[in-house]
């Protein structure tokens, strides 16, 4: 008869199986361990599980994990053009026209010892300007033109001939504009082919605000209004930094540094900045006169010739507008650096001994009054004159439209306002606009000219003109070399305003450097 267990050998048993680690008491982790704790040379102690498991299990484990250890694999570096070879790079950048060398030679160090290199700076230099050699014979001279493939370049220094063609290519430049603006108007003594210039040169016009951090904001032109002696520009856009935190503005004529005429220029590429004017930020609103207002926007004039929009209620930047004049326009765009303006050269006296009233006579004055696309008036004034007895406060007085004389009264046509736009809004400001002011001297040279937004107040008195009965609006300006006055008349009946009054007030200073007087 077989022995049945007693209850005291399986509650033993039971025992036994409960004191068992974890890793023994199943039977997929023991005969998976089994063989690896064997590997590892360790022997299956029953009594070693039940006096310490934390410690053998934790020895296995580390023992187990040496056996499959294995070193990390670096990971394959990601190859970019700069892990590139010299030569390899080389050869690419020989593919490249010379704007976008000049751009790579911006990344780092080595793309602008790289994009120096005077082979391929030779290679563009002899494409865009082929050289001319001379042979020279017996009998008669011949001219021919090569590649300069054989040119000694070991024995210039890197850079040369990347800065021989950028010299001759701002050169032959420079020659195309100066024959566009040879041809002067008769009636302004400006040149008749500016807009031309202008477009040739790739000429554009660009403002940075600076704020309080030190940080510059960058606005490119967005609108441009040719005149007959002035351009006017617009810049605005939806994300203007904010106004309280502005410190100034600086306007910049920017043009290419490498102009392409088959291609728009280009704003990512290499450009100069010749600054022309700078503005005081601070205290925008309460240090700069208001010029005008409409239902959405209120403008602020600033010195010299700008004009800033602010939305109502926001204290925020609309639109920014300026209006340059096209004396000397292309020289104090382009000839000035990003830190100093153009400096006009100062005009050299031409004496006369033998006119007692040099210099008071034989003005003429072209006018023009418009805003955007609409001109209000243009016109030309000959023969202006000053009598010496006229000489008062230190200015000298010229009349271009009597009050007394009827015959010179002129009209404005339209409706006189001062356009604006933006992204969203569009607008007119009532009673503004802009004023171009071309003042010749007796030899038909420009001698006083400006262009700026201006506008027409009310005044006080009433017309005593029996042919122009209405109120009576004024529009005053003054700068350092003088000050103009106008009186208009709105006419209720024909809906027009009527210049009743227009006089100049010049600087005696002005006049005596410019002839050399002693007014």
């Amino acid at each position: 008869m077989a022995a049945v267990p007693g209850r005291a050998q399986r509650q033993r048993g039971r025992g036994m199986a409960a004191a068992a680690p974890p890793c023994a008491a199943g039977l997929g982790p023991q005969r998976v361990f089994a063989p690896l704790a064997a590997a590892a040379g360790l022997r299956n102690s029953s009594r070693s599980f039940a006096a310490r498991p934390g410690e053998y299990s934790e020895t296995v484990n580390t023992r187990i994990k040496s056996l499959y250890w294995r070193p990390p694999i670096k990971p394959k570096p990601n190859m970019c053009i700069e892990s590139m070879p010299s030569e390899m790079l080389m050869k690419i950048f020989s593919y490249l026209d010379a704007v976008s060398l000049l751009c790579v030679s911006c990344v780092n160090k080595r793309f602008y010892h790289l994009a120096n290199d005077n082979g391929i700076w030779l290679k563009l230099y002899s494409g865009c300007f082929p050289p001319k050699r001379t042979i020279w014979k017996v009998k008669s001279v011949q001219t021919e033109t090569g590649p300069l493939s054989c040119a000694p370049i070991q024995d210039r220094k890197p850079g040369y001939w990347k800065k021989e063609y950028i010299l001759k290519q701002i050169a032959a430049v420079t020659t195309r504009v100066m024959q566009l603006v040879k041809p002067v108007d008769l009636y302004t003594g400006l040149p008749s082919r500016i807009k031309k210039a202008i477009k040739a040169s790739g000429l554009s016009w660009m403002i940075v605000l600076k704020d309080r951090n030190g940080k510059e904001h960058v606005m490119e032109q967005a609108d441009l209004f040719f005149k007959d002696t002035s351009v006017t520009i617009f810049w605005y856009s939806p994300s203007w930094p904010c106004l309280d935190i502005l410190l100034s503005l600086k306007l910049f004529g920017v043009t290419p540094l490498l102009l392409d005429q088959s291609k728009a220029p280009s704003k990512n590429g290499p450009r100069r900045r010749s600054l022309i004017a700078e503005y005081d930020f601070s205290n925008l609103t309460e240090s700069n006169v208001t010029l005008g207002a409409d239902k959405l926007v209120q403008l602020f004039s600033l010195d010299p010739g700008l004009l800033v929009g602010l939305w109502k209620g926001k204290n925020e930047i609309a639109f920014v507008m300026t209006s340059l004049h096209y004396h000397q326009l292309l020289e104090r765009s382009t000839l000035g650096s990003a830190t100093v303006q153009y400096v006009l050269p100062s005009n050299k006296p031409v004496l006369d001994d033998i006119d007692p009233e040099y210099g008071l006579h034989d003005y003429d004055l072209h006018l023009d009054m418009h805003s955007g696309s609409c001109t209000y008036l243009c016109g030309t004034f000959k023969s202006l004159f000053c009598r010496k007895g006229d000489i008062e406060n230190g200015y000298l007085r010229l009349t271009v439209v009597s009050l007394k004389d009827n015959t010179k009264h002129v009209p404005l046509i339209g409706t006189v306002g001062l356009s604006w736009e933006t992204d969203a809004f569009k607008g007119n400001v009532k009673d503004c606009y802009v004023m171009d002011v071309t003042l010749l001297d007796e030899t038909r040279k420009p001698f006083w000219c400006f262009s700026a937004p201006v506008c027409m107040e009310l005044s006080s008195k009433v017309s005593s003109l029996y042919d122009y009965m209405g109120c009576v609006y004024t529009t005053d300006y003054a700068d350092a070399e003088g000050k103009v006055c106008v009186e208009l008349v709105w006419l209720e009946e024909t809906k027009e305003y009527f210049i009743v009054s227009l006089v100049l007030y010049i600087s005696t200073e002005k006049v005596n450097n410019w002839y050399g007087t002693n007014y």
